[in-house]
């Protein structure tokens, strides 16, 4: 009860919760266009099973707090870059992240037989795997920066639990926009590339502030919905104009 009317607990609650969502984004994203490549009734079953991972994953990573702070510790050095577990995880990850999403890139570039193809050898198994390893990552980077913001774990486990359940509110009408919108999945698809070289720069100590690819992504996005709005508006112009031949009473006598 004591937590329930703290106000201090609740302010670190609204801000641990928005910042979970902006975190999760990219997550949403990866597993929308993931999930795409299944066939269409299996789609939403494997976004909310993904997402249900990536909760679990997060709130499992928080009890086990030891085992992150022990993360940040030396493991070996690189040409004088000492590398943690923490360092080779997201170093791994940003690589399996650029190296999914320029393939993704590659397959839509193919054409209808690059994506023939590429359905062909997706199976469910594969795709949850795939957002497993990549669960992994962004809850591993999530939780580190909660532990740095929040002291009280119940506080970080409900925040976890809140914005996974906005997540899920939103994952579906976020992976239906970027799957009818071949512009739009191509631009995430080449903001999750940045994000993968960021994740590799954060694995050798070079932070980068997520605010500038969050800004830039958010820009992005705006211009391509104007892009949207345009051919729209130009291809209702185009159809009212268009010319309409009804038929004359010659042609139905023939």
């Amino acid at each position: 009860m004591e937590l329930l009317t703290s106000p201090e607990a609740w302010i670190a609650f609204a801000t641990l919760t928005a910042l979970e969502l902006v975190l999760g984004i990219d997550n949403i994203i990866f597993i929308s266009i993931l999930v795409d490549k299944l066939p269409p009734e299996r789609r939403e079953f494997a976004r909310r099973l993904g997402l249900f991972m990536a909760m679990f994953m997060r709130i499992g990573l928080l009890l086990v707090l030891a085992w992150i702070v022990g993360l940040v510790q030396p493991l070996f050095t690189v040409l004088g870059q000492a590398i943690s577990g923490r360092d080779l995880i997201l170093i791994l990850g940003g690589l399996f992240l650029v190296w999914k999403s320029t393939t993704e890139i590659h397959g839509s570039l193919e054409g209808e037989e690059g994506h023939a193809a590429a359905a062909v050898k997706t199976t469910f198994a594969a795709v949850l795997l795939q957002i497993m390893l990549i669960d992994l990552v962004f809850s591993l980077d999530s939780i580190i920066t909660a532990v740095g913001m929040v002291d009280d774990v119940r506080i970080m486990i409900a925040a976890v639990i809140a914005s996974v359940g906005l997540m899920m509110l939103f994952a579906t009408p976020i992976g239906r926009f970027v799957s009818d919108h071949p512009t739009i999945k191509m631009l995430a698809l080449s903001f999750l590339v940045v994000v993968g070289v960021v994740l590799i720069a954060e694995g050798f100590d070079h932070h980068v502030p997520k605010g500038y690819v969050y800004f830039a992504m958010a820009f992005s996005l705006g211009v391509e919905m104007l892009n949207i709005r345009t051919r729209k508006r130009a291809k209702k112009v185009v159809d009212l104009h268009s010319p309409y031949e009804a038929p004359s009473a010659e042609a139905d006598r023939h």
